[in-house]
């Protein structure tokens, strides 16, 4: 127990010693002896707990000491769920004025605040309050446990409304500049945890934290950065602080992409993250890149650490909508790690987001479609799709759509014989899949030099693209047969009598 037992001690040299009370001495006593036998004392039981609690609710302060340093060193190494009668003798010691106990009973309360049920009953039996009141005392310990215990109770989810609306949140706020590493640690983790749902979001903004988180994010402590670069993470997420940020926090894009650069890899993975929230937003797409972002994402996506590849790969993403953007982000080399995270099959999220960026890039020009198609991105999606999750057959099967209708492509599309990949695709149970892969099709058949390969594949593979015309027109889905026919018009227009012929004997 240490030094948190030296008053129980019976001193008779000592002068003046204090006064007792026969119940005080009775409990000082029989606590001597739990604690001689301490690894064998369950000290939430009545007869430990009894003797503890009488010291709490002593007026000699050195008895209410030793009561909180021992809840502090029992909470430390014995934390579970603990009912009303363990709760309320720490509350009491929360309300005293000597900073020792403060100190020792916020220690004793966040150690318990650990476990989900003591959150849910610390803040119910009304712990928030005098909490709040010991994270404005002018004593750092006392400041950095109180803050600690904030931090854990608000991972509750039930928790974090009550905390955003009892006044803690500008308090939290000033002691995330505190001057002391470990307050700050605790305030800005709070913080974080408070991030997790629109309403909290809002108080957050509403108490001012946001141009604090901002702040330290040029903090020298990745614990600190990570937990700010979190937190203004989350707060991006909501369209309206998204566009208060971009009028208030002109450093905020600057910075982030510095941090990209972190030697704290979860630094570097929320920092992309938060730039991917932000690029939800045109201007904060085109800021990204003229801030110099593109060469870290280029970086990260070649990474061995999938946290940061997902985050990169879903940042270009986002970035690569704004039609601006789409040769610079091919200019700065992303094509080649772009077609190799296709490969990435242990994460489908990776995959779909690299050939979403793909299509992207490939929406408005002609010399951006070359490009894709001579990286290989094509040939890649082809050789992957039939065989890939939904998902990514969604999105590589959309890339083909709109690659489909691109003239200046569509020779060279059928000379790598999509039209094999895309017919079985066109019997997928996915309406998403099927659709865009008949979309890609009717593009392929319409306004082509050559049809030859739209001969070859008449009637295989799958019954080739006979079969895909009638069962889209006897699908009985408008969209599918709008589809089918208008193919077939398509067909019909192209003065290839081998191809009228085609469809007027089938």
């Amino acid at each position: 127990m240490g030094a948190c037992c030296s008053c129980l001690r019976d001193d008779s040299q000592e002068r003046n010693p204090p006064l007792l009370a026969d119940n005080e001495r009775e409990a000082i006593s029989a606590l001597l002896q739990f604690l001689e036998n301490r690894t064998e004392v369950d000290f939430f039981s009545d007869g430990p707990l009894r003797a503890l609690s009488t010291l709490v609710y002593s007026e000699n302060v050195d008895l209410q000491r030793s009561a909180a340093l021992a809840f502090a060193e029992i909470t430390e190494k014995d934390v579970r769920t603990v009912d009303r009668d363990v709760l309320e003798p720490l509350l009491i010691l929360l309300q005293s004025s000597d900073a020792e106990v403060q100190r020792a009973a916020c220690a004793a309360l966040g150690n318990l605040a650990v476990n989900n049920e003591n959150k849910a009953l610390i803040v119910e039996m009304g712990g928030l309050e005098p909490l709040i009141k010991q994270m404005m005392s002018s004593n750092i310990e006392v400041q950095c446990n109180a803050v600690g215990c904030i931090t854990n109770l608000a991972t509750q989810d039930h928790n974090k409304a009550k905390i955003a609306k009892s006044g803690a949140l500008i308090p939290l706020t000033k002691l995330a500049k505190s001057k002391d590493l470990r307050v700050q640690r605790n305030a800005t983790g709070a913080l974080l945890n408070m991030t997790h749902s629109l309403e909290n979001r809002q108080e957050l903004v509403n108490a001012g934290a946001v141009p604090v988180l901002v702040q330290l994010l040029s903090s020298g402590d990745p614990d600190v950065q990570y937990y700010c670069t979190t937190a203004l993470s989350n707060i991006a997420v909501d369209e309206v602080n998204r566009k208060k940020l971009s009028t208030s926090e002109p450093k905020l894009v600057n910075q982030l992409v510095q941090l990209m650069d972190s030697s704290s890899p979860r630094v570097q993975c929320q920092a992309t993250l938060a730039l991917r929230n932000l690029a939800s937003d045109s201007n904060y797409q085109l800021e990204i890149v003229r801030s110099g972002g593109l060469p870290n994402l280029v970086t990260l996506l070649q990474s061995t650490h999938q946290p940061l590849v997902l985050a990169a790969v879903a940042c270009i993403r986002n970035i690569s909508i704004h039609p601006l953007n789409e040769a610079l982000i091919i200019d700065a080399g992303f094509l080649k790690p772009l077609v190799s995270l296709l490969d990435y099959t242990e994460s489908e999220e990776i995959q779909c987001h690299a050939v979403s960026t793909l299509r992207n890039l490939a929406a408005s020009s002609e010399r951006n479609r070359l490009a894709l198609l001579e990286a290989g991105a094509v040939k890649k999606c082809k050789e992957l799709v039939l065989n890939s999750p939904i998902s990514v057959q969604s999105e590589i099967s959309a890339c083909f759509a709109i690659l489909a209708l691109a003239d200046d492509l569509k020779t060279k599309l059928l000379k790598l014989g999509i039209i094999d990949t895309l017919i079985p695709l066109t019997f997928s149970s996915n309406g998403e899949v099927c659709g865009n892969s008949a979309a890609a099709l009717a593009n392929l058949c319409s306004r082509i030099d050559d049809y030859s390969a739209v001969l070859k594949n008449w009637s295989e593979p799958n019954d080739g693209i006979y079969g895909f015309l009638i069962r889209f027109l006897k699908s009985g889905n408008s969209t599918f047969e709008h589809i089918s026919l208008w193919t077939v018009f398509q067909l019909l227009e192209s003065n290839n009598a081998a191809v009228v012929n085609s469809i007027k004997n089938s």
